[in-house]
C-alpha cells in the first residue's frame, strides 16, 4: 500500500473495479450521466457506511470538509446531497447487488479455510431473517402491520468467516420459508434453520438435491418412531430416531424417514428436538451444528450496530435497497481487507479505526497494527534540563 494515499483511497483499492464497471455498463449505470458517476456514488456511500453518518447532510458537509483530498478519494467534484439523493432514487439498485455478491464471492474464497470447531469439514449454511422497522407513512411500498411497514432481510450466512452468501430483501409480510424457493440448494452443504423454515415439502426438495437440512420439530408434528439408534444420555442425547410422518399431507410431501434426535442441553437444561436428514454424523456433531446457527443472530444484531441500515437517507423502495446493498458490500469489503492484509484486528476494531482515519495518510497495515509505541532512549538526549539546574549564586553572599 502507498503511505501517500489517504485510509480511505487505500481501501477503496481493493474494489474489483473493471468487474464494478462491467456491471454499470450491464445496467446503463452511466449512460447520459455527466458528473456523479456510478463509482463516485459508491463511494459516497461506503464513506457513509465506514464513518457512520446518518443523513444525506452529513455526507456533503464532512466531503466538504477535506476538498483538497476528494480529486485522491476518486471524487472528481464536491459531492451534493441533491444528486447523491437522485442517484440513490434513480438507478437500478440491481447494480449494487451484483457488486455486493462480486465482493462476497471473493470474500468466500478468502475465509474458505476457516476452521468451524466441529468434527464437520463441508461448508454450513445459517439461514434466518431479521425485520427493520419502518414508517408506514414515507414507506408505503413496504407494508407490514396496520399502522406499520417494515423490510425483511433474508440471509443465508455462510459460517467459515460469517460472510453472507444470499441476501433477499422483501416487505415485511413474506413468510419466511418462502425464502427456501429462491435458494441455489448446494450439494453436499448443511443449511440450518429454526422452526420457521419447517415445511416437509421444501425439506424434500433440498433432501433430493443431495444437500443436508437441520432444523427443530415443532410440537404439533405428528410423526411415528420406525427404529431407534443406540444414544449417549451421559452426553445429553437422550434418544436418536427414525421417524415416518402420518399426516395425509404431510406423508405425501415428505415419503421417506427422517433423523429425529432429543438433546438436553447441559448448560440451559432445555430439551431440544431435531430434525435432519443426515444419517452418518454423531447426535453430538448435530447438536453442536444447530448451536452454531446463533451466529446469523450475531451477523443481524452486529450489521444493525455497526452499518446505517436503521436509518434511511431516501423513502422509496429503490433508495432502500440501494442503501442496504452498498452497506453489505461495504461488510464484505472490509472483511476482504482483513484477510487481504493479514490484519489480526477485528471488523468492529477496522470500522472503529477507518470512522476517525478515513482522511489520514497511513499504511493500512501500520494504522491497524497491534503493538506499543516505543520511545527510543535518545529521544531527549539533547533536551536541557529544565529543573535540574543550579545557580552560581556566590556572588550575592
Amino acid at each position: 500500500m502507498n503511505s501517500g494515499k489517504t485510509m480511505f483511497t487505500q481501501v477503496m483499492d481493493l474494489m474489483p473495479w473493471t468487474g464494478f464497471m462491467r456491471i454499470v455498463a450491464h445496467y446503463g449505470g452511466d449512460t447520459r450521466v455527466r458528473s456523479f458517476t456510478c463509482a463516485e456514488q459508491f463511494r459516497a456511500m461506503a464513506f457513509a457506511q465506514l464513518t457512520w453518518r446518518e443523513s444525506l447532510r452529513d455526507i456533503e458537509a464532512c466531503l466538504a470538509a477535506n476538498p483538497s483530498r476528494l480529486y485522491a478519494m476518486g471524487f472528481r467534484q464536491s459531492v451534493r446531497r441533491s444528486t447523491l439523493a437522485d442517484a440513490n432514487e434513480s438507478r437500478d439498485w440491481r447494480i449494487w447487488a451484483d457488486v455486493t455478491e462480486v465482493l462476497i464471492r471473493r470474500a468466500r474464497k478468502l475465509y474458505c479455510g476457516e476452521e468451524l470447531g466441529l468434527d464437520f469439514n463441508g461448508t454450513v449454511y445459517a439461514l434466518d431473517s431479521t425485520t427493520i422497522d419502518l414508517c408506514l407513512s414515507l414507506f408505503e411500498w413496504a407494508p407490514f402491520r396496520t399502522t406499520k411497514a417494515a423490510i425483511k432481510l433474508h440471509t443465508l450466512l455462510d459460517l467459515r468467516g460469517s460472510i453472507p452468501a444470499f441476501i433477499h430483501i422483501s416487505d415485511g409480510k413474506m413468510h419466511d420459508v418462502r425464502a427456501l424457493d429462491l435458494l441455489h440448494i448446494e450439494a453436499g452443504a448443511f443449511y440450518v434453520m429454526d422452526r420457521g423454515y419447517l415445511d416437509f415439502e421444501r425439506l424434500y426438495g433440498m433432501h433430493r438435491q443431495g444437500a443436508f437440512y437441520l432444523t427443530r420439530a415443532k410440537r404439533s408434528m405428528d410423526a411415528r418412531r420406525v427404529c431407534s439408534m443406540p444414544a449417549d444420555r451421559e452426553q445429553g442425547v437422550i434418544c436418536d430416531q427414525r421417524v415416518t410422518l402420518n399426516g395425509f399431507y404431510a406423508s405425501r410431501h415428505y415419503p421417506e424417514l427422517i433423523r429425529r434426535i432429543r438433546y438436553k442441553d447441559a448448560e440451559t437444561g432445555n430439551k431440544l428436538v431435531f430434525l435432519t436428514n443426515n444419517t452418518a454424523l454423531p447426535a453430538l456433531t448435530i447438536a453442536a451444528l444447530y448451536k452454531q446457527r446463533w451466529q446469523v443472530e450475531l451477523f443481524f444484531k452486529w450489521i444493525k450496530q455497526h452499518l446505517r441500515i436503521k436509518r434511511f437517507m431516501g423513502t422509496s423502495e429503490n433508495a432502500v435497497k440501494t442503501q442496504i446493498w452498498i452497506a453489505v458490500a461495504t461488510y464484505a469489503l472490509i472483511a476482504i481487507v482483513k484477510k487481504e492484509l493479514h490484519l489480526d484486528a477485528s471488523l468492529y476494531q477496522l470500522l472503529q479505526i477507518l470512522s476517525v482515519s478515513v482522511f489520514e495518510k497511513i499504511e493500512l497495515r501500520r494504522a491497524f497494527a497491534k503493538g506499543k509505541i516505543r520511545v527510543r532512549e535518545d529521544t531527549f538526549s539533547k533536551q536541557l534540563p529544565l529543573f535540574d539546574f543550579q545557580p552560581d549564586t556566590s556572588e550575592f553572599l
